[in-house]
């Protein structure tokens, strides 16, 4: 639920939020981490979510903090590639299925009931879904359940993305718009029903889950993340924990070494998923000799 990127593409207008500075002094902790290097090179990296609140601005002051120090500000992704309609139009052929099976097809009956329940109280037409492939799926009943808790796609990575145009800021990306469909299209492969029964029971807990989500992202609470989102993940979806998190990570360490080692400094903006646990980004910073310090 920390990563989706149809989330990204509904995000193409970068509604810009207004963020007020807080004195430095004040600052309690959040996720944001400074990284040094072995040679005294600083990187900051900071958790994120991609769907926020018009409520949950201002950022913690420890965001603006990094955001001033930085130089070049890396991205999951190219967010400004996300509104080429070519792209899209790629991802929708990839993302759907396109030899005559639909997701009636490849679910149980168990979990097609489930799913046709689900679909028929939000209101969408279960037939304008039955050809998406169960990331897409996914993401686009993701976006749905974040709407109606009142969030929108100005997270803390378009505003920030937004922020870096206007100011001239260089911006670069983790891996590339590819990488996230092939991501989202391995998505409950070859366990559809149970990873569709698994999104459902997810959704259902998504009110107060997201809630507290939010409050321990402010915060940075990093073992709470761990304990009640990434660990639950690992333990229930194995193989979306692996595709989403772990090969994300490994894939993503040597752009970040490089980033701190290179003369600019750099504010790297992840899911804030990415950061606890034992394959997280900060654990294994450290396995690498960085030192990592909450901001």
């Amino acid at each position: 639920m920390f990563t989706t990127l149809l989330a990204r593409i509904r995000s193409v207008a970068l509604l810009t939020a207004v963020l007020i500075i807080l004195p430095v002094q004040a600052q309690e902790p959040t996720s944001v981490f400074e990284v040094i290097g072995p040679e005294g090179d600083v990187l900051y990296l900071a958790g994120t979510i991609h769907l926020l609140r018009q409520s949950d601005y201002p950022l913690p002051p420890q965001y603006e903090q990094a955001y001033a120090e930085a130089d070049v500000l890396y991205f999951e992704t190219d967010i400004n590639a996300l509104n080429d309609t070519s792209l899209q139009a790629t991802m929708m052929r990839q993302l759907t299925y396109q030899d005559g099976r639909t997701i009636r097809d490849v679910l149980n009956d168990e979990a097609y009931e489930a799913l046709a329940d689900y679909v028929s109280e939000t209101g969408m037409p279960l037939a304008m879904l039955q050809n998406f492939k169960p990331g897409l799926l996914y993401s686009t009943l993701s976006v749905v359940e974040f709407q109606k808790l009142g969030f929108t796609p100005q997270g803390v990575d378009v505003y920030y993305n937004t922020r870096a145009m206007g100011d001239g800021k260089q911006i670069a990306e983790l891996e590339s718009i590819q990488d996230q469909i092939d991501m989202l299209e391995s998505m409950g492969e070859g366990n559809e029903s149970d990873f569709i029964l698994y999104a459902l029971q997810d959704f259902e807990e998504s009110g107060d889950q997201v809630e507290l989500m939010v409050q321990q992202w402010r915060s940075g609470d990093m073992q709470q993340l761990q304990a009640l989102f990434v660990d639950d993940m690992k333990a229930s979806a194995p193989e979306s924990y692996q595709s989403m998190l772990v090969d994300r990570n490994r894939s993503w360490l040597p752009v970040i070494e490089q980033a701190i080692r290179d003369e600019d400094t750099a504010m790297v903006l992840v899911g804030v998923a990415h950061l606890p646990g034992e394959d997280g980004l900060l654990h294994q910073l450290e396995e690498r000799g960085y030192q990592v310090n909450p901001l």
